[in-house]
């Protein structure tokens, strides 16, 4: 579904990844992990669009999108929740969640809607609220449901576990596995190795802006490099 064949990309004079390659086959969940400042978010930028590399080439469903503006690669369906959720603070949570339809998913805007509040029932209350009012556990529930409102094919995460508390992460986790049961594929870039993990069916390991490991997410599980270098075993 999404190739990506030996990416370089970076700001300016700075390089930050060198020679990423990964795949997402349909239907995936695709953890991209690493500690902070390895070169995650701008994968995620490149993905979408926001940083063009300097070499390589990215594929969607066999079309090249590399080199394409990002309202382009949001028109064929891979939407990215970036990291820090980026809501409009004053604008009400309805209305942060509609405009996720504003490029993509408008015919369907009321069904979608609906589906999204079947996934985060905490919201239905919450829908006059001004975005900014809301908890942190809250506001990820309303960036994620805003990608959903544009019919998404692939749904790209950026830490969406960041700054939630431990019983909030778990919750976050679980509600990402039931947004896949619905066959969405969804690249999950996160620090969170274990809980990545666990509902990943394969990941990849970016460190120094390199994949240093990938496999299937129950083998990269017991491996002994990731222990150590991730879970202090």
């Amino acid at each position: 579904m999404i190739s990506v064949k030996g990416i370089h990309a970076g700001y300016g004079l700075v390089k930050v990844l060198r020679d990423v390659s990964l795949d997402i086959a349909s239907g995936e969940i695709v953890a991209v992990l690493g500690s902070n400042g390895v070169g995650k978010t701008t994968l995620n930028n490149t993905l979408s669009g926001l940083i063009t590399p300097t070499a390589g080439e990215i594929y969607f469903e066999d079309k090249l999108i590399s080199g394409r503006s990002p309202a382009d690669i949001v028109d064929m369906g891979l939407i990215h929740v970036p990291e820090g959720r980026k809501l409009f603070p004053n604008l009400t949570v309805k209305d942060n969640l509609e405009l996720g339809s504003y490029r993509r998913g408008k015919p369907n805007r009321s069904a979608n809607f609906d589906t999204v509040l079947g996934i985060f029932p905490r919201l239905k209350d919450r829908l006059m609220q001004s975005a900014g009012t809301l908890s942190g556990g809250e506001q990820q529930m309303v960036a994620i449901g805003r990608g959903l409102m544009s019919e998404p094919r692939v749904l790209l995460l950026d830490e969406p576990s960041l700054g939630l508390s431990p019983l909030l992460v778990e919750q976050m986790f679980t509600l990402i596995k039931k947004i896949n049961e619905t066959n969405l594929s969804v690249i999950l870039v996160e620090q969170n190795v274990v809980q990545s993990l666990a509902i990943a069916d394969r990941a990849y390991v970016i460190e120094q802006g390199t994949v240093a490991l990938s496999g299937k997410a129950d083998e990269l599980r017991e491996n002994s490099d990731l222990k150590k270098s991730y879970l202090g075993l």
